[in-house]
């Protein structure tokens, strides 16, 4: 899940692209394995897309009703712009593949976590890849059952008409929206094993990308009834692109740290002695930390809408969430905003601590006889690795947090519900895994070469 969401641990290497966006895709079309390969994935964005329409019948409830309320709600905003508007239309992918999310960070953690199924992860082989794929998928569908549940108890806020539903047809609405998740899940593993690139990675990008035109449609029809003016729609334009040219370059950027390799002779060869570097990405956590960070933000809104029916309870989360709630429009939005910066701090650092295992690469480096120049092996390394990387991360983190923000800045220029979702999370996601697939494609396009 780290990969899916650009959070690779280690810091990876070279992120840029050698060929211009244009030239790979004219060389993947003209190459008959990956023409078909992409054409499978246009295949399932298809099936995604029409699924999306496919609406989960509740008697006597009308989506549109129903869900007026709810996307008052900044966070089932973001849900209904990932899962491409499945939310706010009730349909079996309403759930979208936010429970497989939230079980592989939380699974993710729990194996850095534990020294027995780290060590597993790190011995084990295709078994343990297995091992940890069953533990995901179960936990998986125990989150996508209370998710379902608790988006029951969500819209009984709407409609009370919810409340009157027998358990039984509860449950069956809640099955079909957990066999839609699964379903989901399948399409990208499908993806992963007979298309490119990362297959659930891909299905959170078509989600974002089929609420591209609902969003722009939005934007017009504001321009048209005068709501939005057009010097509005020219920053508009400005801030995605100078968005998108933000995540684009800090996505791509490294700490490149020199390694020197000693010279060893063996008999009349000499070998060793050339000079690599150890990168070191800027945005190690990906967009991890703020999920988190979204999660925990929006936490307290979603408490006081689920326990409506106990007015004192719901009124004290009602005010926790306007302190927890990023707002530039109110005061205690602002207070939302330092909590929902620290918190992204808070994540990536603990994230990257997590991940890069700063003293491993240090022994390493002894064991093989390298070194970086002008500082010591062993102690001195890891303390110089240590400097770097919380400097870096430091930069990431800032990063992750300005970019996030983005999304609250929007309704500044242009108040129109929705359309903050051009920008922020979503936007970094996008972008993120276009270049990683766009990666995928290049590297296939030179190993085919070099074959040659």
């Amino acid at each position: 899940m780290a990969v899916a969401l650009g959070g690779a641990p280690g810091g990876g290497g070279d992120k840029s692209l050698r060929m211009s966006l244009s030239d790979t895709l004219r060389l993947a079309w003209q190459d008959a394995d990956l023409q078909a390969r992409l054409k499978f994935v246009l295949l399932v964005f298809a099936v995604y897309a029409l699924g999306v329409h496919v609406p989960v019948p509740v008697a006597g409830i009308s989506p549109d009703v129903l869900t007026s309320k709810l996307m008052e709600n900044q966070f089932f905003v973001m849900l209904n712009t990932w899962g491409g508007g499945a939310f706010k239309r009730l349909s079996i992918f309403a759930l979208g593949l936010n429970p497989y999310i939230t079980s592989s960070i939380i699974l993710q953690v729990l194996t850095l976590a534990n020294p027995a199924w780290k060590k597993e992860q790190q011995e084990g082989g295709e078994y343990a890849r297995r091992q940890q794929n069953r533990r995901t998928r179960l936990l998986t569908v125990v989150l996508a059952l209370f998710q379902g549940f608790g988006l029951l108890g969500m819209m009984a806020t709407a409609a009370p008409e919810v409340n009157a539903l027998n358990i039984g047809f509860k449950f069956s609405i809640v099955l079909f929206w957990l066999t839609g998740s699964m379903f989901l899940l399948w399409l990208g593993e499908q993806i992963s094993e007979r298309g490119i690139g990362n297959g659930v990675s891909l299905m959170i990008f078509a989600g974002i990308v089929i609420s591209l035109p609902n969003l722009m449609s939005l934007v017009w029809n504001g321009v048209q009834t005068g709501v939005i003016k057009w010097f509005q729609l020219i920053l508009l334009a400005v801030v995605f692109l100078a968005v998108c040219y933000f995540i684009v370059y800090f996505t791509i950027a490294q700490r490149r740290i020199p390694i020197q390799h000693m010279r060893r002779n063996y008999g009349t060869k000499s070998m060793g002695g050339q000079t690599s570097y150890l990168p070191i990405s800027v945005n190690m956590a990906g967009v991890i930390p703020v999920i988190f960070a979204i999660a925990l933000v929006y936490m307290p809104s979603t408490f006081a809408q689920a326990t409506h029916s106990y007015p004192a309870v719901s009124e004290f989360f009602k005010t926790v969430s306007d302190f927890f709630s990023p707002d530039f429009s109110r005061w205690q939005g602002y207070v939302g905003i330092l909590v929902y910066t620290i918190l992204i701090f808070v994540f990536t650092y603990m994230w990257n601590a997590m991940t890069y295992n700063v003293e491993d690469i240090a022994d390493n480096l002894k064991r093989h006889g390298s070194y970086i120049p002008g500082i010591r092996p062993g102690k001195q390394t890891k303390d110089f690795l240590d400097g770097v990387i919380s400097r870096v991360t430091f930069v990431g983190a800032l990063f992750l947090a300005a970019t996030a923000l983005t999304s609250y800045l929007m309704p500044l220029i242009v108040r129109v519900p929705g359309l903050q979702m051009i920008a922020g999370t979503s936007l970094l996601i996008m972008v993120s895994v276009a270049l990683e697939t766009m990666r995928q494609i290049e590297a296939n396009l030179l190993i085919k070469q070099y074959g040659e």
